[in-house]
C-alpha cells in the first residue's frame, strides 16, 4: 500500500470584504483581474456590510494548500483506487504573512488522543463509528497548532450533533485538542471549544421571504458564541484564542432540485434537518471529508480596533465566504435540473432570435423551429448524477488496478491552491478515450468535483451515452457550420455553464492524436468559453492544461490501421463489448497525469485586449481582438501542456531504438543511449513541471520486455534488443510524445551529421532561423533569443559529454565531432534522428515551390504536391514515421512561411516568393546530405504533371 501523500499549508490572504456600496459597486473587470473575490461579492449581496468597513484582515488565512511533492522513488505502488500516492518529503513553504505557518514533512498521522471523553460522546460515537470513515485534510493538521501561543477554538459552518461527533473524532485521530473540552475561562459559556455560524433549524424550518428569498428578520446573521468570544478578548488582554475553520462534507454530490435519491446520498448547498442528516450519514458516511484550515488569531482581529458589532459582522462574513469557497471547490456549484437549465437556454434572447431566423429560413412555424432547438438542447445537455459518478468510481478502481500498474499524479496540490474562486476549464491533451474517465476519476477521488466534459456526438451510443451524460458529459457535433440554430443553442449552453461556475473539460485538439504529437488546436470551444465570460464577466476563468502520458495505448491497433490508410471504424456498443475482455486481460503499464501551469483568462485579455473596459460584451457583438485572443490562448494551452510532459520508460526506449535502421541494438549501446537521454533532461531542464522516470536504464529495459514492447534476441556476442513490424510504427507515437523536449540537442546533432566542423556562431544562426518553424510544429515555449541561449547551453553540455570538442577560438569557437564511426558519432546520430524528418519535410516544400516557380501554386496545391512527394520519398528510402507525409504538418509549415513573408499570396491566389527562399534552401544543405537533397529535388512534382489525368491503352 502506498504511503499517504505529504500535505502542508501556507498562509494566503483573505478575500477582501465588500464595501458599503455592495456588489453593484464592484466592476466586473476587477473581479476578472482577481482584485475582488467573486465569492465575497456573492456573500455581500446576501448580507450588506456596514458603512466604511475597514480593509480585510491582513493576518488571517483559510485556504489549506498542500506542499509540492519531491521526486518519487522508483518502486511502483498502487494506493486506493489504483492511484500511486508515493511522494517524498516536500520542501518547506515560505511564509507570506506576518503570522508564520509552519511547513512540515510527510510525518505519519499522530496517534489518536487518549483523553477521556464524555460518556455520551463514547456512546453516540460508538454507534456512529461503523457508518463513518473520515478523510482528513491536510494529512497532519496537528502541525498547525503545535507552536501556537493560545488555545484552539474550532469554527463549523453549522451546528449539529453529528457535526460535533465527526469533529471530535477527527481531532482525536489527528492529535488535535478536543473540541469538547472548554476553553480557559470558558468564554463561550458552553463548556466546549467549538462554535458554528448557523443552526440547521434556521435554514430548514424558518420560511423564506417569497419575494427576496432572504431569511426572516428573526434569523441571526452571526453567531452569538462568536460575539461572546470576541467580547472576552476585549475584557481579558492576556487571552489569545486561535480560530480553526473546519469544513465537514458527508458525500460530495452537487445538489439537485429533484430526485430523492440524490438528496439522501449527497452533501449539498442546503443546511438539512436532523432526519435527512441521519440518512445521509447512514447511506454516505463512509465518504466523509473533514478539511481543517490554518488557524486565525482572535487577538490580531481585536487589535484592529473596530467597533464590536462591526468586528463580529466582518469576521462572520469572512468565515462564511471561506466556507462557501471550500464547498464550491469540493462539491461544485449548486446545480439546477437538466430540464430547468434547458428551459433557461431556450428562453434566452439569442436562442429565441435564432429560432425565429430558422423558422423564416425553413418557411415553417415558430413551434416547429422551437421543437428543433429543443431537440438540439436535449442532445447536448449533460445530466449529472452523483450516484452514477460514485458507482463509476468503485468500478473504475477495479479496472485501473487490473489494467494499469499505477496512476501517478503530479502538481495537483499546486492546482488546488489556485482553484478556489475560479471557473475552471480543464484542457488536457487527447491521446485515448480513457482520458475522459481518468481525469474525472482522479479529480473525484482527490476531493474535487468532476467537470462537465465536452464529448463528440459519436460517443452518444445507446446505454453508453446515457452513462457518460450522467457522469457529466455533454455532446457536441464535430462540425456546427451551416446550422445557426444549433450553434446558438450550444453557445448559450456553454455560456450558462461558465456563468454558473461549473467546471468544464474539453480537448482543444478536437480529436485524439494518432501520431503522439499535439495537434493544432481548434478554437471553437475556447471561443465559446471566452464569449461566455465576456457576456457575464463576474467570475474569473482559469484554464488548466493537463498532460496525460501512457506507456501503452488501448487504441494502438486502430491507430495503426488509420495511419496505413484504412478508414476509421465507427464506434458501436458491439465494438465496445467485444473489446472489453481483451482490455481487461492486458497490461498497459503506468499512466502519468501532470497538471501544467494554469492560464488566467484575465492575463490573456490584458495582453491581447487592452482596450476592453471590463464591461459585459453583448452576444451579437464580436470585438476585433477576440480572434487573436482565442488563437493566442489556444497556442498557450498547447505550450503549457508540453511544459508538463512526462518522460516514461517507453518514451526513452523509442527515442533510442527508432534511430537505427532496423530498430535494434546491443544491450550495452541501448543502456548508454538511455543514460544520455536522461542526462540531457537533467542537465537542461525544459520546465519545472516536466517529470522523468526515476528508473535506471536496466530497469527501463526490463519494463519494456515485461509489457511486451521489446524483443530480446539471444546471441553469443551479446543480446540484441529491438522492436519489429507494427510495434516499431506504434513506438513512434511514444517518441513523438517527448520530441519537443530534445529540440535543442537534436538540432545541434543534425548540424554535425554531414559536417565534421562548424563554428558555434553558425550553429546558433541557423538554429534561430529554423526555430519559428519548429516552434509552430512542436509548441515550444521560448523566444528566438531564448532558444539561441538554450543552444549555447546545449553545446557546452555536448563538450562536457565528449560528443563535441573545441578546436579553434575563431568565430566564437570552432566545434568538431570525432571522425569515423566512433561511439560519440553514433550517439550524435541517434540524438539528431528524431528531428531529421522534420527538416526533410521543410526541404520538400521549398523544393516543390522552387521547381514550380512563383505565382504557380496555391497553398492547397502546394500542400497536396508535398504530400505526394513525401509519400514517394518514404517508398524509395527507409519507411518514415507515419506523420512524415501528414498534410496538416505541411499546412502548418506553409502557414508559417506566409507569416514570415518568405512566401505571400498574389492577386490570383497563388504563392509567390523571392531570393530569400533560395537562401533558406541553401542553408538546408548544412543539414541534409547531398544524395537525399538530390532525390527530393528529382521527385518534387510539378503542378501540370500532377494534374494530368492518367492515360491507358
Amino acid at each position: 500500500m502506498a504511503a499517504r501523500p505529504a500535505e502542508g499549508a501556507r498562509a494566503r490572504p483573505l478575500a477582501p470584504a465588500p464595501t458599503a456600496a455592495g456588489p453593484a459597486a464592484v466592476e466586473p473587470a476587477a473581479v476578472e483581474r482577481g482584485a475582488v473575490d467573486p465569492a465575497v461579492v456573492e456573500q455581500a449581496a446576501l448580507e450588506p456590510a456596514a458603512a466604511e468597513d475597514p480593509p480585510p484582515l491582513a493576518t488571517t488565512a483559510f485556504e489549506p494548500a498542500a506542499l509540492e511533492p519531491a521526486p518519487l522513488d522508483p518502486a511502483p505502488s498502487i494506493g486506493p483506487g489504483g492511484i500511486d500516492t508515493r511522494q517524498a518529503s516536500p520542501a518547506p513553504a515560505q511564509p507570506e504573512l506576518p503570522m508564520p505557518t509552519p511547513a512540515f514533512a510527510a510525518d505519519p498521522r499522530p496517534a489518536p488522543s487518549t483523553a477521556r471523553r464524555p460518556w455520551w460522546v463514547r456512546l453516540l460515537g460508538g454507534l456512529m463509528a461503523p457508518w463513518v470513515e473520515l478523510k482528513i485534510e491536510p494529512g497532519a493538521p496537528a502541525q498547525y497548532t503545535a507552536s501556537l501561543p493560545g488555545p484552539v477554538c474550532y469554527v463549523l459552518e453549522d451546528y449539529g450533533l453529528s457535526n460535533a461527533l465527526v469533529l471530535e473524532r477527527a481531532c482525536r485521530e489527528a492529535g488535535l485538542p478536543s473540541p469538547l473540552q472548554p476553553l480557559p475561562g470558558d468564554p463561550l459559556g458552553r463548556k466546549r471549544a467549538y462554535l458554528a455560524l448557523s443552526r440547521r433549524n434556521v435554514s430548514t424550518l424558518a420560511p423564506l421571504n417569497t419575494l427576496t428569498g432572504s431569511p426572516p428578520p428573526s434569523a441571526k446573521t452571526h453567531s452569538e458564541s462568536l460575539a461572546r468570544l470576541l467580547e472576552a478578548h476585549r475584557e481579558h488582554p492576556e487571552l489569545d484564542v486561535q480560530l480553526v475553520p473546519v469544513s465537514i462534507f458527508v458525500g460530495r454530490a452537487p445538489d439537485k432540485d429533484s430526485g430523492w435519491f440524490s438528496v439522501l446520498f449527497s452533501e449539498n448547498w442546503t443546511i438539512v434537518g436532523r432526519f435527512r442528516r441521519l440518512l445521509a450519514i447512514a447511506l454516505n458516511g463512509r465518504d466523509t471529508t473533514v478539511r481543517f484550515a490554518p488557524p486565525v488569531s482572535v487577538r490580531g482581529i481585536i487589535e484592529e480596533g473596530l467597533p464590536p458589532e462591526r468586528t463580529v459582522r466582518k469576521l462572520s462574513r469572512v468565515l462564511r465566504t471561506h466556507f462557501h469557497r471550500i464547498r464550491a471547490a469540493v462539491i461544485g456549484p449548486d446545480l439546477s435540473t437538466r430540464r430547468l437549465l434547458i428551459d433557461t437556454v431556450l428562453a434566452s434572447d439569442s436562442v429565441k432570435e435564432a429560432i425565429a431566423d430558422q423558422a423564416a429560413r425553413d418557411k415553417s412555424s415558430l413551434a416547429d423551429a422551437y421543437k428543433k432547438a429543443h431537440t438540439f438542447a436535449y442532445e447536448i445537455a449533460a445530466d449529472y448524477s452523483h450516484p452514477v459518478v460514485r458507482s463509476a468510481s468503485f468500478l473504475l478502481t477495479t479496472v485501473w488496478n487490473r489494467i494499469y500498474r499505477g496512476v501517478l499524479v503530479h502538481h495537483l496540490e499546486k492546482f488546488k491552491q489556485d482553484v478556489p474562486g475560479f471557473e475552471v476549464v480543464y484542457v488536457p491533451c487527447h491521446r485515448s478515450h480513457m482520458d475522459y474517465l481518468l481525469l474525472s476519476y482522479l479529480l473525484y477521488t482527490k476531493g474535487i468535483v468532476p467537470p462537465h466534459i465536452v464529448a463528440g456526438v459519436n460517443l452518444n451510443l445507446p446505454i453508453v451515452g446515457t452513462l457518460l451524460r450522467k457522469g457529466g458529459a455533454f455532446f457536441i457535433r464535430r462540425s456546427i457550420r451551416g446550422s445557426m440554430l444549433y450553434s446558438a443553442v450550444l453557445s448559450e449552453y456553454v455560456a450558462h455553464l461558465v456563468a454558473g461556475g461549473y467546471s468544464i473539460e474539453y480537448f482543444t485538439e478536437g480529436g485524439r492524436s494518432r501520431t503522439g504529437r499535439l495537434l493544432q488546436p481548434k478554437g471553437g470551444m475556447i471561443s465559446m468559453t471566452v464569449r461566455g465570460f465576456l457576456r457575464q464577466p463576474t467570475r474569473p476563468v482559469l484554464f488548466q492544461p493537463v498532460y496525460i502520458g501512457y506507456e501503452k495505448l488501448m487504441e494502438g491497433n486502430s491507430y495503426l490501421d488509420e495511419l496505413t490508410g484504412k478508414a476509421k471504424a465507427k464506434e458501436s456498443v458491439w465494438q465496445l463489448l467485444m473489446g472489453i475482455p481483451k482490455v481487461l486481460s492486458s497490461n498497459y503499464g503506468q499512466v502519468v497525469v501532470n497538471f501544467g501551469e494554469p492560464i488566467r483568462l484575465s492575463d490573456m485579455l490584458a495582453q491581447h485586449a487592452p482596450t476592453w473596459d471590463g464591461l459585459p460584451v453583448p452576444e451579437d457583438e464580436k470585438p476585433k481582438w477576440l480572434s487573436d485572443t482565442v488563437d493566442a490562448l489556444a497556442d498557450k494551452i498547447n505550450v503549457n501542456i508540453n511544459r508538463a510532459a512526462d518522460v516514461n520508460p517507453i518514451n526513452l526506449l523509442a527515442l533510442s531504438l527508432l534511430s537505427t535502421p532496423k530498430h535494434a541494438m546491443g544491450e550495452s549501446d541501448l543502456v548508454e543511449l538511455i543514460t544520455l537521454s536522461q542526462t540531457l533532461l537533467a542537465q537542461l531542464p525544459y520546465s519545472d513541471r516536466v517529470t522523468v522516470t526515476p528508473h535506471t536504464p536496466e530497469q527501463i529495459i526490463a519494463h519494456g520486455e515485461e509489457i511486451n514492447v521489446l524483443t530480446r534476441t539471444r546471441h553469443p556476442l551479446g543480446d540484441v534488443l529491438g522492436v519489429d513490424g507494427d510495434k516499431a510504427v506504434l513506438l513512434t507515437y511514444f517518441r513523438n510524445n517527448v520530441l519537443h523536449l530534445y529540440t535543442a540537442p537534436a538540432w545541434i546533432a543534425c548540424c554535425f551529421q554531414h559536417n565534421r566542423r562548424m563554428s558555434r556562431a553558425r550553429v546558433l544562426e541557423l538554429g534561430r532561423s529554423v526555430y519559428p518553424f519548429l516552434q509552430a510544429e512542436l509548441f515550444l515555449p521560448w523566444t528566438t533569443e531564448e532558444f539561441g541561449q538554450r543552444l549555447g547551453d546545449t553545446i557546452d553540455l555536448f563538450v562536457r559529454e565528449g560528443l563535441l570538442e573545441w578546436i579553434s577560438d575563431e568565430e566564437g569557437g570552432i566545434l568538431a565531432r570525432n571522425a569515423g564511426q566512433s561511439d560519440e558519432v553514433f550517439r550524435l546520430r541517434t540524438i539528431g534522428h528524431s528531428l531529421q524528418q522534420a527538416f526533410e519535410r521543410y526541404y520538400i516544400a521549398i523544393s516543390v515551390l522552387a521547381k514550380n516557380g512563383p505565382g504557380t501554386l496555391s497553398s492547397g496545391e502546394l500542400e497536396s504536391l508535398c504530400h505526394l512527394a513525401a509519400q514517394r520519398l518514404s517508398l524509395l528510402y527507409a519507411p518514415a514515421a507515419p506523420e512524415f507525409f501528414d498534410k496538416s504538418l505541411f499546412r502548418g509549415f506553409i502557414q508559417k512561411m506566409r507569416e514570415l513573408r518568405l512566401v505571400w499570396v498574389d492577386a490570383n491566389g497563388k504563392l509567390t516568393f523571392d531570393q530569400r527562399l533560395s537562401a533558406w534552401a541553401k542553408d538546408a544543405k548544412v543539414i541534409l546530405g547531398r544524395e537525399l537533397r538530390h532525390t527530393i529535388e528529382k521527385i518534387s512534382p510539378e503542378s501540370t504533371r500532377s494534374a494530368s489525368p492518367p492515360t491507358g491503352g
